[in-house]
């Protein structure tokens, strides 16, 4: 936390260096323009002020638009005694001055004006400065370090300041502060009333010490002070935090008797939400219907409680109706219980009626806050759509609702969603010149992106650029770069970066132990891994059985079934259960030994011990089963699996479907895809790279060498390049008559061939063969289908070789067609036009990207849509990167 000391200054004011207005009232003859002071200027606004409608006055606007903390002192102080005016003019410079009003300059003019004795106006602002800071922990802190160095030059808190200031630490939590507030408020002779002990109450109460809370009510009873119901609802709230539900409902018993104070909706909603928390859902919904028979009526708090229960449960529908019966008893839901809604929507990938709830909150004159916003742009992003995402970012700007940190880390996440970590490492830029300072998670965030993407030089600079804004490197950071620097080979320096981050203190956990290991066991160092391993048991660290099964992995591939029953023993012992995957390993590793028995055996085990097989087990048998020939034997497997309770994924199908291929039976493996389709699976690309080819060979359309392409089982091609050898080998040259009759099978089978014909004509791009990709998509367009790929493929490729007319015609024949491009379709041929220096075409396309997405206040957007369609720039990321180095030495850098 950064806690800068507030000296007090003096109050010498230097007119060279305060930001005086330019007078209005300068001649054009003359040629030496009079020097105005800071002493004039305070004069002048000085006298504005104490004109009726002062604060409406054009003049005074202009003077007080770059006014220092100086001069604003200077004019408060010649208010003399005029208290309330000399206070309403601080309020309204603070909100009035471009000049940067935060909290650090509004504790200077607070200190100038003490150190000029005016104490009767510092006690007010002092107040409206409590205020201000008393939604940030970090401001409230900040301010109350100033309070401690003004003391030491004479000035105390009065009993308003004490009160008020209280009651923000109880608004914020921070329970055990308030208590060393309240000590130093008796020893300076102030008397706390009946309202501060109901504050200090709930402050201990929200943070769960309940005893003290509990010893302070005692006091304040012997004080002859009363209590009600609201000191007992924070008892109430103080047990609930503590999870101690018994004790709640005690005091609620002793609140509800004939000589209690009565419980109010408060205390049950504090109720209902610990027993939501606790997971007593239906406990949380009969107390409601209880406190309903008590006289006690439901409030908008007690239905929000309810509706984020059932949100959380992933019972969306059931929520909704539950806000229909709060609207129905006259309870108008409010922003937390839209936004509840809202972010429960998009948890179920129901991000337009998401929206659609928004749209209704503001139709419904409730305000969205900021965490509704980020609610609704992490829904956007999780499903890709970043388009929308930046949209309501405009929206959320032009209602002057400003993002926070959060907003932009969810940004950030999304564009590395979708493979663009670099957009998001230049959104890291305006998050700094929008004065936020990135955190932990906004680099773990980009750290990762890059590392999934495979740019981990990248990914390593940030890491070690964290430490530029204060920022410590924690167990994530760590473990993603090592992770990263494993997958690149970089096992030295992982290593290394494992014993910085134990002297740093930060404890390394089991993912990243596995990582290493991983890291070494696919050099075949499983020696060094076994090292590591003994350093999990050593600290702690082992927990499940991950770390085993990466040993166990490579073990399988060298077929050392021996060692494998040695590690599972040493599991064992270690007191861990083995886990499915552990047994899945072994099922392979006994099928590649050529022991399908004993592989069939261990499944029975599994059953056997608890631990039945899933999915993944029932694929490895089916592939091995496949790759000796035994593909009835797996199809018999593949039939019965429903009934045992596992239905087949996609994998299951592809294996089968290829396995037939393979054997040269098309019609049999036609046949399974058709059972896929019904059980809800789509044909993938590794499904139609082995028909394609599969079907070709059939027909003798190409042959690779002296041999046909497709070989039966045991061919050298392996599942990662088989389909590049399909883009580049048969695709390449096939004649598209077969093509077409394989399009007519599969129609047979499956029915819908879009994604078929996504896949054809992604491929036939890939192999240079645009006129066959052209003629196929605008067939398909003219039947009234939209393969998005296919369109994406035939104008990626012409931006690629430059041709932007063809690249226009495109786009318009999609939209004449009914269809819109999509983003990356725009952001293709945005790039084409720049390239060509057709700077207004692109232009255009701009501006028709927006309105066919129905994006309103165009100009507001406009800069967003501008930085999502712009390439990647890595060089800049790389300036950027540099330009964050300043920040090691606290200069704010311009980006």
């Amino acid at each position: 936390m950064f806690l800068r000391k507030l000296p007090c200054r003096s109050a010498t004011f230097n007119s060279a260096s305060a930001l005086c207005s330019v007078s209005f009232l300068s001649s054009h003859n003359r040629t030496t323009p009079a020097v105005v002071t800071s002493e004039d200027t305070a004069h002048r606004i000085s006298s504005l002020i104490n004109q009726p409608n002062w604060k409406t006055d054009h003049i005074l606007k202009s003077l007080v638009s770059h006014m220092n903390p100086n001069v604003a002192a200077q004019v408060i102080l010649l208010q003399d005694d005029k208290v309330s005016l000399a206070f309403q003019f601080f309020q309204w410079v603070c909100q009035h001055s471009t000049y940067c009003y935060d909290l650090t300059s509004r504790i200077h003019l607070l200190n100038l004006l003490i150190s000029s004795s005016s104490f009767r106006i510092a006690h007010k602002v002092v107040i409206e400065l409590i205020k201000y800071c008393s939604n940030n922990e970090n401001d409230l802190l900040k301010l109350m370090e100033a309070l401690d160095e003004m003391r030491k030059a004479g000035f105390c808190l009065n009993y308003p300041g004490y009160s008020i200031l209280l009651m923000s630490l109880a608004k914020l939590s921070m329970g055990i502060l308030s208590f060393f507030v309240y000590k130093r408020m008796v020893a300076e002779g102030l008397t706390p009333g009946a309202i501060d002990y109901g504050t200090i109450i709930n402050a201990l109460s929200k943070i769960g010490f309940v005893f003290q809370a509990e010893m302070f009510m005692s006091q304040a009873l012997k004080l002859g002070f009363g209590f009600g119901s609201h000191i007992c609802t924070s008892i109430v709230l103080g047990y609930c935090r503590k999870i101690d539900l018994c004790q709640a409902f005690r005091v609620l018993d002793v609140m509800s008797k004939s000589d209690g104070c009565g419980a109010n909706s408060v205390t049950y909603s504090i109720l209902i939400h610990g027993l939501c928390e606790s997971g007593r859902v239906e406990e949380a919904f009969a107390l409601k219907e209880r406190m309903k028979e008590k006289g006690c009526q439901p409030s908008t708090r007690t239905y929000t409680v309810l509706v984020k229960a059932l949100c959380d449960d992933r019972l969306i529908g059931k929520a909704l109706d539950l806000v229909e019966e709060m609207i129905a008893k006259g309870c108008k839901p409010n922003v937390y219980t839209y936004t509840v809604l809202i972010d429960g929507l998009c948890r179920e990938g129901k991000i337009e009626d998401a929206n659609g709830m928004f749209r209704q909150m503001i139709k419904g004159g409730v305000c969205p806050g900021i965490v509704t916003y980020n609610a609704l742009i992490n829904g956007y992003c999780k499903e890709g759509k970043i388009v929308s995402a930046f949209e309501l970012l405009s929206v959320m700007e032009r209602r002057n609702c400003k993002p926070n940190i959060r907003t932009y880390n969810e940004l950030i996440e999304g564009l590395c969603r979708v493979n663009k970590p670099y957009k998001g490492m230049l959104l890291l830029g305006r998050v700094v010149n929008n004065g936020l300072l990135p955190n932990s998670v906004t680099y773990n965030i980009l750290i990762d992106g890059f590392c999934r993407e495979g740019h981990f030089n990248m990914a390593s600079k940030i890491f070690e650029l964290m430490n530029s804004f204060g920022v410590d490197p924690d167990a994530y950071s760590f473990t993603a770069v090592i992770d990263g620097l494993c997958k690149q080979g970089r096992l030295r320096h992982a290593n290394g970066l494992l014993g910085k981050m134990i002297k740093k203190g930060i404890e390394p956990d089991e993912v990243t132990f596995t990582a290493l290991m991983d890291g070494f066991c696919k050099i075949g160092n499983t020696g060094y891994a076994s090292k590591l391993f003994n350093m999990m048991i050593v600290n702690g660290c082992l927990k499940t059985c991950h770390a085993f099964n990466s040993m166990l992995h490579v073990l399988s591939k060298e077929c050392k079934l021996i060692k494998e029953y040695a590690l599972v023993g040493k599991i064992l012992k270690h007191g861990l259960a083995p886990s499915v995957v552990t047994y899945t390993i072994l099922v392979g590793a006994l099928l590649q030994a050529g022991k399908v028995d004993h592989s069939l055996s261990m499944m029975e085990l599994m059953k056997q011990v608890g631990c039945p097989p899933n999915v993944y087990t029932y694929n490895v048998i089916v592939n091995g089963l496949c790759q000796i020939g035994r593909v009835e034997d797996a199809e018999r497997i593949l039939h019965s699996m429903s009934d045992l309770g596992v239905p087949p994924n996609d994998g299951t199908y592809t294996v089968l479907v290829k396995a037939h291929i393979y054997t040269g039976r098309l019609d049999r493996a036609l046949d399974i895809m058709s059972i896929m389709v019904k059980n809800g699976y789509q044909p993938n690309s590794h499904i139609y790279s082995a028909l394609i080819a599969g079907f070709v060979s059939s027909n003798e359309a190409i042959k690779v060498g002296n041999s046909s392409f497709i070989s039966p089982l045991g061919s050298p091609l392996t599942a990662e390049n088989y389909d590049e050898c399909v883009f580049s080998n048969v695709l390449k040259e096939m004649d598209l008559e077969h093509a077409f009759r394989l399009r007519l099978e599969i129609e047979k089978f499956i029915g819908s061939v879009l994604e078929f014909d996504n896949f054809l004509i992604t491929g036939l791009c890939r192999g240079g063969r645009i006129l066959d990709a052209e003629h196929l998509t605008k067939d398909i367009l003219k039947q009234g289908l939209y393969p998005d790929k296919a369109c994406f493929s035939v104008i990626d490729w012409h931006s690629k070789n430059s041709n932007c007319n063809e690249c226009l015609e495109f786009l318009d024949l999609i939209l004449s067609h009914g269809f819109l491009p999509s983003l990356a379709s725009y952001c293709s041929v945005i790039h084409c036009m720049r390239t060509k220096g057709k700077i207004k075409e692109a232009q255009r396309l701009l501006s028709d990207l927006m309105k066919y997405n129905n994006i309103g206040e165009t100009n507001a957007v406009l800069p967003h849509i501008e930085f999502l369609v712009n390439c990647d720039e890595p060089e800049k990321c790389v300036e950027l990167l540099k330009l964050i180095e300043q920040m090691a030495n606290r200069e704010k850098p311009v980006i």
